[in-house]
This record gives structure tokens, C-alpha cells and sequence, in this order.
């Protein structure tokens, strides 16, 4: 599960850094792209395998110190996208006075940290010797930077949900909901913190609770902000899915009226490979098709009118419809001249395509039947 949530957010940077290389003068772009790598940096050192690889590396308490600033720049990458989203100089301005105010932060864990052997920083949070002023000062400082940032990010994300629309307000107010939960989470291990610089005991399972309190909350927010992406990507594959099965439905209709009249298949734009790729997309040959077959209906319609017909042909049932057109393909062949010019069929009851295709689809299946 670790090695798939790590892909993903490999893949999730590496589009990012695509988009930022096509537009290097995006500023929300650079400052989501720079969020995420921070974040997808910050990951494996706080696994067992890969913190404990960097501390035999560098020291005990390296990979602590170093998750614990990428947590604080993916912070302030991601106020930076709201600022920068704002697009004025003064939300210029105060991302410049955050970077000051996140790098100061920095500065003071790296030193609090370099001040103290580095074995006190093997253990984690919860095992960690809070009456040395430094660790607590480490733990304390960090989390409060953390709560700031979030609580602030979570505030502009509830002022976004209230101006948009669903399906996007509904994934940020799950996302303000998580970033809100993460800063309160934040409050709480901070006065964890000051209870056992004090040297007073926090009981584990209050601790564990927070903990899982902690993972609920950046859950909740990883999932509002994929909400609206997501939901588009299952309406899309609905929707995939739909034209793919309605192409099938209207293969005996096209397969009559191309052999019938094969000039009316539409080609690729050119014999290129790239054109030959395009056009085997499914919402491609989808509308091809239904291209094809108005085309088709057009040519034969004279062959279905007979004497003394008026507008009765326009509402021709797709059963009787289709019966009709198997005998006008036989007429073709046998090279009769048609007795009157080209008249509207199957036309759909309501003026949308999706009326269009299910007319085609009924007659498409009558001839399947009746096959």
C-alpha cells in the first residue's frame, strides 16, 4: 500500500513538473508543483526503512530534521497557491513575508536540533524526551508553524467552497474540513508537548488518538482535493463506456448503408501515424459512425419512398424502417434510378444528439432482429 500511495504521488509530481516546464511563469502552478514535491520528498523519511537508511547515512536525527522542514516548505507551497491564486501585489508581498517567517522557523529547529546529541532524536513523537529543552522546542515550534499554516489554508478554502459550485465546493469543504482537522491535530500535540516539557506524562492512548486522528484528517483533505478531478474521471469513463457500447449497437445499421455506399466512410486526416492513432479513439470513431450513417440514410432515402407516400415516411416505426431498408439495398444492387429525391429518416423527437443516436440505435437494432 506504501509503495502504490508513493507511485501515485511520483506520478502526481511528474505531470506537475511537466505542466510547470510548458509554463514556467505560473505561479499557483510552481506553488502546487513545489507543494507536492516537498511532500513526495518528505514521504519516505518517515518510514521506518527509509528514515533509518538516511540517519546510518548522516547521523541519528538526520531524516527527522529533514522531514520536519519538507513538511514546513509543503506547508507554505501550499498557502503560496492561495496567495498566488489571488493574483495581486500584495498577496506577492505576503508570500514573501511568509517565505521569511517559514525559513526563521527553519533556521531555528536546524539549530535546536544541532545542539543536542543526535541519538535523542532516534525515537518518534510519542517516545521522545520532551524535558530537553531543544526537542521540545523542535516539536513545539514545528507544530505550531504547522497549525498556523493550515488553519490559515483551511480559512482561505472555506471562503473558495462558498463562492463555487458543486461538484467543486463540495471537494473543498471536505478539504477545508481536513485542513482545519489537521491544524487543531497540531494544537493538540503542541500542548502535548508543553504538558511533557513540564514533566507531567500524556497518557499513549490519548496520544494514539490524536495520532489517528492526524491520519483521518490529511485523508479527508487528500480526498476533497481529488473529489471534483475524480468524479469528472468516472463521468468520463461513464461516458467512454456509453459510446463504446452505443458504436457496437449501431454496427448492423453502418455495416448496411457502408457496403451500400462505401465513399461515405470517413479516413483519418492523413495517413500519418499519429492522425491513424487519433482516429481509433472511441469518442472518435463513436461520432464517425453516427456521421456515417446519417450520410448513408440521406443516399438511400429515395429508394425508400413509394407511391403515393407523403409525410408518413417521416414516422416510420425502426421495425418497418428497417425492413425498408434491406429492400432498398437490394434496389441499389439491382441499379434502379430512384423515383424521388432525398427525405428526411429516423429523425430523433427532441433537437439533441443523444435524441439522434437513439433513433439510429432503434433502427440499428431492428435490423439485428430481423436478421
Amino acid at each position: 500500500m506504501t509503495e502504490l500511495i508513493l507511485l501515485g504521488l511520483a506520478a502526481a509530481v511528474a505531470w506537475k513538473l511537466y505542466q510547470w516546464s510548458r509554463a514556467p511563469q505560473d505561479a499557483p502552478l510552481r506553488s502546487v508543483t513545489l507543494c507536492l514535491l516537498t511532500a513526495v520528498l518528505s514521504y519516505p523519511l518517515a518510514m521506518p526503512g527509509g528514515a533509518s537508511g538516511v540517519d546510518t547515512v548522516a547521523g541519528h536525527g538526520t531524516a527527522k530534521l529533514v522531514q520536519n522542514v519538507l513538511l514546513l516548505l509543503t506547508v507554505y507551497f501550499l498557502m503560496c497557491f492561495y496567495l498566488y491564486s489571488a493574483d495581486g501585489p500584495a498577496a506577492r508581498r505576503r508570500a514573501r513575508r511568509e517565505a521569511v517567517v517559514v525559513a526563521l522557523v527553519a533556521v531555528a529547529i536546524v539549530v535546536a536540533a544541532e545542539t543536542v546529541p543526535h541519538d535523542v532524536f532516534a525515537g518518534s513523537f510519542s517516545t521522545a524526551d520532551m524535558t530537553i529543552p531543544q526537542i521540545a522546542f523542535f516539536y513545539g515550534v514545528t507544530g505550531l508553524y504547522l497549525m498556523y499554516a493550515l488553519g490559515v489554508t483551511g480559512r482561505w478554502t472555506r471562503q473558495y467552497a462558498r463562492m463555487s459550485r458543486r461538484p467543486h465546493a463540495t471537494g473543498l469543504w471536505m478539504a477545508a474540513v481536513g485542513l482545519s482537522a489537521m491544524a487543531v491535530a497540531c494544537a493538540v500535540r503542541a500542548v502535548f508537548v508543553a504538558v511533557r516539557w513540564s514533566g507531567r506524562t500524556v497518557p499513549h492512548p490519548l496520544m494514539a488518538c490524536v495520532a489517528v486522528f492526524l491520519v483521518v484528517s490529511i485523508l479527508l483533505f487528500v480526498a476533497g482535493v481529488t473529489y471534483a478531478g475524480a468524479r469528472a474521471r468516472v463521468t468520463s469513463a461513464r461516458l467512454w463506456l456509453r459510446r463504446r457500447r452505443d458504436h457496437r449497437r449501431l454496427a448492423p445499421l453502418w455495416q448496411l448503408l457502408t457496403d451500400a455506399y462505401p465513399e461515405n466512410v470517413l479516413r483519418p486526416a492523413s495517413p500519418a501515424l499519429w492522425d491513424r492513432w487519433r482516429a481509433r479513439g472511441v469518442h472518435r470513431r463513436y461520432h464517425r459512425r453516427i456521421v456515417e450513417c446519417r450520410d448513408g440514410l440521406v443516399d438511400i432515402s429515395p429508394y425508400l419512398v413509394r407511391e403515393g407516400e407523403g409525410a408518413e415516411i417521416l414516422s416510420l416505426p425502426p421495425a418497418v424502417l428497417a425492413d425498408r431498408l434491406r429492400q432498398a439495398v437490394t434496389t441499389i444492387g439491382m441499379d434502379a434510378s430512384p423515383a424521388r429525391q432525398a427525405v428526411p429518416l429516423a429523425m430523433p423527437q427532441a433537437d439533441d444528439r443523444d435524441a439522434d443516436v437513439r433513433q439510429l440505435i432503434a433502427v440499428s437494432d431492428a435490423l439485428r432482429l430481423s436478421a
